[in-house]
C-alpha cells in the first residue's frame, strides 16, 4: 500500500453530502456549504490532510440527510481552498481524486465520518480502447447537437488516454 493518503485503498474521512451535484475524479468545482454538519466536516478535513468524501444525496430536498439518504459511492476529494463568507456559509474549491465505496458511517462531533474503500477501474486493454473510441464518437455527436457543452471540450477529451478518466470527464459535462 502506498504511503500517500490519497492512494490508500481504505480511509476514514469526514463526509460532505451534496445536493444536486456529483463530483467525479479529476473534476475541480466550487461548492457553497451552509449546513452546520457540512461545515464541521470541512473544518475537520482542513485540520487533517484536507481530504473529504463527497457523496450525493438521493433527494436534494432533505435538509439533514442521514446515511440512508446518501448514495453508497462517493469521491474522495482534496480541499484546494476554503473561504468563510460573511453570511456564515463557506465557499470551498475541491478536486475529485478517486471514486470510493462507503463501507460504514459514524457520527462524531456534529458531522459524519465514512469508512471508504477505493474502487479500482478495471480497464481491459483493447476492449477498453474500443469502448473509449465509441464513447468519444457518441459524445461528439451529443456536443454537436447540444448547446449545453462547449465544443472545445472535445479538444480536451482527445488528450485523455485513460478510459476511466475519459468516462468521468464526459459524465461531468452531461
Amino acid at each position: 500500500m502506498d504511503s500517500n493518503p490519497t492512494e490508500q485503498s481504505t480511509l476514514t474521512l469526514p463526509l460532505l453530502p451534496l445536493r444536486d451535484v456529483v463530483v467525479y475524479p479529476h473534476m475541480v468545482i466550487p461548492l457553497f456549504v451552509g449546513r452546520e454538519k457540512s461545515i464541521a466536516a470541512l473544518e475537520q478535513a482542513m485540520a487533517d490532510d484536507k481530504q473529504i468524501l463527497l457523496v450525493a444525496q438521493r433527494q436534494s430536498s432533505i435538509d439533514e440527510p442521514t446515511p440512508d439518504d446518501l448514495f453508497s459511492v462517493g469521491t474522495v476529494s482534496q480541499v484546494l481552498q476554503m473561504l468563510r463568507l460573511p453570511d456564515g456559509t463557506v465557499k470551498v474549491l475541491v478536486e475529485g481524486r478517486r471514486r470510493s465505496q462507503v463501507e460504514s458511517f459514524s457520527e462524531v462531533d456534529g458531522y459524519y465520518l465514512a469508512n471508504v474503500e477505493a474502487i479500482e477501474n478495471e480497464e481491459d486493454g483493447e476492449q477498453a480502447e474500443q469502448y473509449s473510441k465509441t464513447l468519444l464518437k457518441r459524445f461528439d455527436e451529443y456536443v454537436s447537437m447540444s448547446k449545453k457543452v462547449p465544443a472545445e471540450v472535445m479538444t480536451s477529451l482527445n488528450g485523455i488516454d485513460e478510459p476511466g478518466r475519459m468516462a468521468d470527464t464526459i459524465a461531468a459535462h452531461m
